[in-house]
């Protein structure tokens, strides 16, 4: 069932490494999101000036844009490098800048990319996150191991790995705005997905 409005989906990326596989890999999502239709945006934390997060300075650096690009999206992919067992701090960051007004109702999916051996807490981390900020967040979610040997030269060369991460970009675009579509939930195609809200 094709969405019933024009799609936007953003990916937010984690990593601020030049020659980073986190990005890569969210690139492969959001051509894979706009060959199913949708408008895509990547939102490069390298572009953007936020400093650590200070409660009383919610508006500082480029926080308001960074709200806005969520805010305007239907879906939103999070991407991120595993850092000690755990999602980056420069996501952290981002993500403590926004809150339910950006992210309440909106459809997210995850993407983890590890230099060792499979990837588990990250996710569960992120996953835990969207539950707080009232996110619909897909059950399809992709965790990249060994990533040294799964990405180069800017390209996925495993094509499991990469089928997994279009599916991601191809099922947020499928689900995005699905909060303001119980039909979707409801699951109005045979074999269609049905979120939990937060799940």
């Amino acid at each position: 069932m094709d969405p019933p409005h024009e799609v936007h989906v953003a990916a937010i990326c984690g990593s601020l490494r030049d020659d980073s596989r986190t990005r890569t890999a969210l690139r492969v999502a959001l051509d894979a999101a706009e060959a199913a239709g949708a408008e895509t945006t990547l939102v490069d934390l390298r572009e953007y000036d936020l400093p650590p997060i200070d409660a009383d300075d919610g508006d500082a650096g480029d926080a308001p844009a960074l709200r806005q690009a969520v805010a305007e999206a239907d879906a939103v992919l999070l991407g991120t490098p595993n850092y000690h067992g755990s999602f980056s701090a420069p996501l952290k960051n981002a993500l403590d800048y926004c809150g339910r007004d950006e992210f309440g109702g909106t459809t997210v999916g995850l993407l983890e990319v590890a230099g060792g051996s499979f990837p588990t807490r990250p996710l569960e981390h992120l996953r835990t996150v969207c539950r707080t900020l009232n996110a619909w967040t897909l059950p399809h979610e992709v965790g990249m191991p060994n990533s040294a040997s799964t990405v180069r030269d800017g390209e996925i060369v495993d094509d499991r790995v990469a089928a997994r991460v279009a599916e991601l970009g191809e099922t947020a675009v499928r689900y995005a705005g699905v909060d303001r579509y119980p039909e979707l939930v409801a699951g109005a195609d045979e074999g269609a997905l049905e979120p939990t809200v937060g799940d």
